[in-house]
């Protein structure tokens, strides 16, 4: 990428949007701008896990605040990232419909795995990279609003990553509600906690690793509070969180807290986070812990510097794991991939070539990615695999994927093979029903398990709702048994509101 360019990135998180805009310097990304929105989003979320209309106005407004500064940024230079109260949220699509319509750009809902995975990116990318430093073991903690993410890696690489459901604004909601400062509040506060990162003592234990670092948020707070009180620059102990404990039980109350470097949107937040920091010590016997400058957003800048070549080939690699993990066959995979995407293009010509600057490029590669996935499934359930496979999809950890990808994936797994009732919903959206009937035609004319012959079909879709479908000379004498199945596979697209016609066969 060219010297000068700009690039931004949005953090929706729970507690606060963000936006950060950098330059590109010779590899490096300098920060021209940055914006912060407290949204509180995380306490918006209703009993139902419903977001509220005043908590959806919140992150409506600080968005259309945001696309305003990124009036005149071109797509491939923007990446807006949700995190974990948009993961909950039930009315998570009523909330985006609108949101990218003010922001301007699309928003990539992120699985925890993902999230995590692009702090310690930021993270690795802020600090100093030297021979030393890129041998050490990193562990790397992020406190969100309804989140905690643990990371270990080495350079630039992490190697195990989590995310469990515990955050400051979670925590501050049900163990300080109130805004009261008590002993028993922390007590109850830090036990709560370490039972939900309970089983990171195993994955993180003392012994893998040999520095700590905090990034984002809470960590950060803490530490201008630590410092401001005369503590060592940059750098957590277990000492100074008692001596917070202990200032915040004696102030009583958020209202009442009187300590420098405590922002007043922080305060209310600042018990739980403070819990939670506390039983991350505890638990994985940290006695200091030094803060990180990188954060979530810095992962997601430096992913679009290098988002042509590193994250595709990441997503590659993630489906070849998936597809080794669970066994499938990848032979037959491989030539459904292949007859599928033919059957696509025919469809879809300005996809030919697979330019992935474009829609068209973009589909025929998720397209490909399903027909390499399309029977992960089969080590469950050989007569269900498709339900069990998409269920997979939607559940796996994949690095490079957001959760709506995944999903994509998951729905062309699962309405590749049986009726088309169950994918209803997602067949209204053209591209990914013409992806649907280049699957299952290219499903069906390698139902052998061998090479079909080439290009025995020719597909077209001439108008919305219509596909058009014809034979080679002579392919249905030749093959009847793929030839009943093809009309059974018309019969079922009509049957589903969709006019195909058919010719030669």
């Amino acid at each position: 990428m060219q010297n000068g360019t700009r690039l931004a990135a949005v953090d929706l998180g729970s507690n606060s949007f963000r936006l950060e805009i950098g330059q590109v310097d010779h590899g490096q990304i300098h920060r021209t701008e940055y914006l912060k929105e407290t949204v509180r989003q995380g306490n918006g979320l209703d009993s139902a896990r419903n977001l509220t209309p005043e908590a959806m106005q919140r992150g409506w407004d600080a968005l259309a605040r945001f696309g305003e500064r990124l009036s005149g940024f071109k797509g491939s230079q923007v990446r807006a990232v949700a995190t974990q109260t948009l993961r909950e949220a039930r009315n998570r699509d009523e909330f985006l419909l609108r949101a990218r319509t003010v922001l301007g750009f699309g928003i990539d809902v992120i699985s925890g795995h993902e999230e995590a995975r692009m702090i310690y990116q930021g993270v690795s990318h802020m600090l100093p990279h030297t021979d030393e430093s890129d041998r050490e073991r990193r562990l790397v903690i992020d406190i969100g609003g309804r989140s905690t993410e643990m990371i270990l890696g080495r350079a630039l690489e992490a190697e195990t990553m989590e995310s469990y459901r515990v955050g400051s604004v979670a925590w501050s909601m049900k163990h300080f509600p109130d805004g009261q400062f008590t002993n028993q509040a922390f007590r109850a506060a830090e036990v709560a906690a370490k039972a939900v990162l309970d089983d990171a003592l195993t994955r993180y234990a003392r012994h893998s690793w040999d520095v700590a670092y905090g990034a984002s948020g809470t960590i950060g707070a803490v530490g201008d509070m630590l410092e401001l009180a005369g503590g060592p620059p940059g750098l957590i102990t277990r000492e100074g969180l008692d001596w917070l404990v202990e200032r915040l039980i004696k102030a009583g109350s958020t209202d009442k807290i009187r300590l420098d470097g405590l922002r007043e949107d922080r305060k209310p937040v600042i018990g739980g986070g403070l819990s939670v920091l506390r039983a991350v010590f505890d638990l994985l016997d940290v006695h200091e812990m030094r803060i990180a400058q990188g954060a979530l957003r810095h992962g997601v800048l430096y992913e679009l510097l290098q988002r042509d070549n590193t994250v595709a080939d990441m997503r590659s690699a993630t489906v070849v794991r998936l597809s080794a993990r669970f066994n499938a066959d990848a032979a037959q995979a491989a030539r459904v991939a292949e007859c599928a995407s033919e059957l696509f293009v025919q469809m879809v010509p300005g996809a030919r070539g697979g330019n992935t600057a474009t829609r068209e490029g973009r589909a025929l590669r998720k397209l490909g990615w399903a027909a390499q996935l399309h029977e992960v499934g089969t080590q469950i359930s050989h007569s269900e695999y498709h339900k069990h496979g998409a269920y997979i999809l939607d559940n796996a950890d994949a690095p490079g994927f957001d959760v709506e990808e995944m999903h994509i994936l998951s729905q062309l797994v699962l309405g590749h093979h049986g009726k088309l009732r169950k994918v209803e919903a997602s067949m209204a959206e053209p591209v990914f029903a013409t992806q649907l009937l280049a699957l299952r035609l290219a499903v069906l004319l390698c139902h052998a398990r061998r090479d079909p012959e080439s290009q025995p079909l020719r597909v077209a879709a001439p108008a919305p709702r219509e596909f058009s479908v014809s034979c080679k000379s002579n392919w249905a004498e030749m093959f009847p048994q793929s030839a009943h199945l093809l009309r059974e596979e018309v019969l079922a697209w009509q049957k589903a509101g969709w006019r195909v016609r058919l010719s030669g066969c």
